[in-house]
Formats: structure tokens, C-alpha cells, sequence
């Protein structure tokens, strides 16, 4: 457990420098590890921490890398499956749940979260599957709350395709296409956080609306 615990801190400390030494290490089982967190990220409510966005774009400029032998385009269908998997977890686990989770609190579920969530469903309805797409924590309670809400399942399928498309492939072929570059490579850290920076932007912008209207 302790080895797993370092493993996910290295990963959150260090996203670049420990994909890179898992791929030096695992070959081609890298593909599935990066699966792994990317359905455990969109597919498990206990793990919205996980790297999303950031581990994307990194994979897509190691795969953007002849040196890495890693191919983008057995990648991007790969995570695409990882996150539609994932979406689908969460949306039945919040149909098995449904109205319950607004009566009691569970250890494995941050009520401020799921409020949030269905903020943006208020706004947004369908559509919040795939705007939460790009939007860190939102993404992995999107699909629970819609089963929650029991969204009928062709509805959900439609936003979830649509939403995991744009996210795993845009944002992969962005690291792809664009992290060989000379100011990607030499700020890579600072374009990493300006990736999570955009990502939580709708979440700041709506907080500081509620925030205004309060006070209006």
C-alpha cells in the first residue's frame, strides 16, 4: 500500500518525469496503465484527484516522441474506452444509488461535489456531460449524478460519446502536435498548470457569479 501511496505522489508531483520512467520500465503495459487512471479518474468517485487533463497532454507528447515508441493513435481509442467505461460506472453506481445519496451522508462521496455537479446540471442539463468534460471533479461526478437523476440511458450515451471524443482526442493530439516545440519543452511545468488553470475556470467563474449575485 505504502509503494502504491509513493507511486500516486510521484505521479501528482512529477506527471512528465514518472510517465516517462513508467514507459521506460513497462513497455507496452503502459498503455494499459494509463487506461487505468483514466478510468479510475472519470469512473471512480473515491479518485477525482487523479491526473485528467495534464495526463492527456502528457501522454500526448511523449507519444509526439519517435524516441518513446509510443503510438497516439492506439492511444487515444484506448483512453477514449477507459473514459466511456468509467462515465458508464459512475452513471449506473448513481442509479443503483438514486435519491439516497441526498438523504445521507456516504464516506466515499463529497456531498459539496455532487451539489456542485448538479449546479451545473441546473445551467447546463444534458450538455453538463460534456462541458464537465474539461472541468476537474465536475468530470467525474457528471455521469453519477445523471444516473442519480435517472437520465435516460440513449441521452446519456449520446453527451458521453460526444464529451470523452473532444476531451481524449483533442487534448491528446494538443500534446501531441504541440509538446515538441521549444517553449513546451522549456516550460512544460508552467503549460501544465496553465492546462489545470483553464480546466478549473467555469468552476471559479460560476462560484464568483454566485458569489455576486449574493451580494446583488
Amino acid at each position: 500500500m505504502s509503494e502504491l501511496i509513493d507511486q500516486l505522489l510521484n505521479l501528482l508531483g512529477d506527471l512528465k518525469g514518472t510517465l516517462t520512467h513508467w514507459l521506460s520500465i513497462y513497455g507496452t503495459q503502459f498503455y494499459f496503465i494509463l487506461a487505468l487512471i483514466i478510468f479510475c479518474e472519470t469512473g471512480l468517485v473515491v479518485t477525482p484527484f487523479l491526473p485528467g487533463d495534464s495526463l492527456l497532454f502528457t501522454a500526448g507528447v511523449l507519444a509526439g516522441d519517435p524516441a518513446n515508441n509510443l503510438n497516439v493513435w492506439i492511444l487515444i481509442p484506448l483512453l477514449f474506452a477507459a473514459a466511456l467505461l468509467g462515465d458508464h460506472t459512475n452513471y449506473f453506481f448513481g442509479r443503483f444509488l438514486g435519491q439516497r445519496v441526498y438523504e445521507r451522508d456516504y464516506w466515499f462521496l463529497k456531498r459539496k461535489h455532487i451539489d456542485k455537479t448538479h449546479a451545473f446540471y441546473e445551467k447546463y442539463g444534458g450538455r453538463t456531460l460534456v462541458i464537465a468534460r474539461f472541468v476537474p471533479i465536475v468530470r467525474t461526478f457528471a455521469p453519477f449524478v445523471a444516473g442519480v437523476g435517472k437520465m435516460e440511458y440513449r441521452t446519456f450515451l449520446g453527451y458521453c460519446l460526444m464529451g470523452g471524443g473532444l476531451w481524449v482526442t483533442g487534448i491528446t493530439l494538443l500534446g501531441y502536435f504541440f509538446g515538441g516545440t521549444e517553449f513546451v519543452q522549456n516550460n512544460f511545468e508552467t503549460v501544465i498548470f496553465a492546462i489545470i488553470g483553464i480546466s478549473v475556470l467555469p468552476i471559479v467563474i460560476e462560484f464568483a457569479r454566485a458569489k455576486w449575485g449574493k451580494k446583488g
